[in-house]
């Protein structure tokens, strides 16, 4: 393991998220809760690195999520549209060369995220409004994902969800 991942993992104490694989440490969970019962926002750190392995496998929320990218190097979005498309969008540090530094998935729309090949880590946040709880959470399986998007068949292999682990585990905020 670099050190510098090391003391960045012991620094903000990131932990695996629960099904899709992310190093992540949950940093703002407001108390004040919307009808349903949601916190009105939350926010989260994460980390993609090489070792220990850490990538988002394919999953979709019911609400927006607005990525941050905070340092290191680049990674990759690959987003699956509702309406068949698809998209890679890249965050990292050089937004005057087309990455982004902010990015909002839309709700809805598969996600999967990965540090670009050669990377030693990559530090990113995430937050939502109304914000996240395990309900919201839908993991991706390549049952699911291959027949909607034939074209990304290789990314489907390499990030979809176990078929047995689509959700959240009980009770799983963040």
């Amino acid at each position: 393991m670099h050190p510098e991942v090391r003391h960045l993992i012991e620094h903000f104490n990131f932990q695996p998220l629960p099904v899709e694989g992310t190093l992540f440490a949950s940093t703002y969970r407001s108390s004040a809760e919307n009808p349903s019962g949601r916190p009105l926002g939350t926010a989260m750190l994460g980390l993609y690195c090489a070792v220990p392995h850490s990538v988002s496998l394919f999953h979709r929320l019911s609400t927006d999520e607005v990525w941050h990218f905070y340092g290191g190097d680049p990674l990759r979005l690959i987003l699956l549209h509702p309406d068949g498309s698809s998209q890679d969008v890249l965050l990292g540090p050089e937004p005057l060369n087309g990455q982004f530094v902010q990015f909002v998935v839309p709700a809805g729309t598969w996600q999967a995220g990965h540090m670009l090949a050669g990377g030693r880590y990559s530090l990113f946040g995430c937050t939502l409004a109304p914000g996240f709880t395990g309900e919201i959470f839908e993991g991706g399986t390549r049952q699911a994902l291959l027949p909607a998007y034939p074209d990304r068949a290789k990314d489907i292999e390499q990030f979809a969800c176990p078929d047995d682990t689509t959700h959240m585990p009980a009770g799983f905020a963040n």
